[in-house]
């Protein structure tokens, strides 16, 4: 039988893109943090990983998913107070969370903005207490595709200019080089709109390791 070369057309007569031939980049057990604005396709890409069963769903932690459980999907806080009241909150159980996968030495994805030093610090403080490498999964495509994917997602918790305040955080405080300064063992950028890569094509570039042995033993 005669052998197809790695880089012929398929059936449909279309050519693998060079990223298709690229082996996946393997994710060692520990935390996952995403790293990104809203509407940059966080929440995409690991609905992504579950339906592949690259993760199981319990591996992902959301604040917005915690957010609706505490509080409900629409529910708006009466003031600031109260508001600081509720992200407190949010946040304590999503470090419960995360502190559970982490000390049963299982893979946890957190999934937040994480667009600020202040925010990476609080998870990347839980990892050390494990002694887990942190892995960061950057989410940075051009603004106007961040805009476009905000207004066909119709969010209406956030403005558009709460995007683009996001945003601007993200490229002034979460570049590369500061993320290994801060203490994550790798980073990768998430490919997405911009390179013509869906969610799903997005998650098979990574392979996830989902168990290690919890610490100590």
């Amino acid at each position: 039988m005669a052998l197809v070369p790695e880089n012929s057309p398929d059936r449909a007569g279309n050519h693998p893109r060079p990223h298709d031939l690229t082996p996946p980049i393997r994710i060692p057990a520990g935390l996952v943090v995403l790293v990104g604005p809203p509407a940059s396709g966080k929440t995409s890409f690991v609905r992504a990983l579950v339906g592949r069963r690259q993760v199981d769903a319990e591996a992902v932690v959301s604040s917005d998913e915690i957010r609706a459980e505490l509080f409900g999907a629409s529910a708006e806080p009466a003031d600031s107070d109260a508001a600081d009241a509720a992200d407190a909150r949010i946040f304590e159980e999503r470090d419960r969370r995360i502190v559970a996968r982490l000390a049963a030495g299982r893979t946890v994805i957190a999934e937040s903005t994480n667009v600020t030093p202040r925010a990476r610090a609080r998870l990347i403080g839980l990892a050390r207490r494990f002694g887990v490498p942190v892995t960061v999964l950057r989410f940075a495509p051009d603004v106007v595709d961040l805009l476009q994917q905000y207004t066909e997602r119709g969010r209406t918790d956030l403005t558009a200019a709460d995007v683009r305040a996001y945003a601007a955080v993200m490229s002034r405080d979460a570049g590369a080089d500061r993320l290994r300064a801060e203490g994550a063992t790798a980073v990768h950028d998430v490919p997405g709109r911009r390179q013509a890569v869906t969610p799903g094509e997005a998650a098979a570039r990574f392979t996830f390791t989902p168990l290690c042995r919890p610490p100590g033993r």
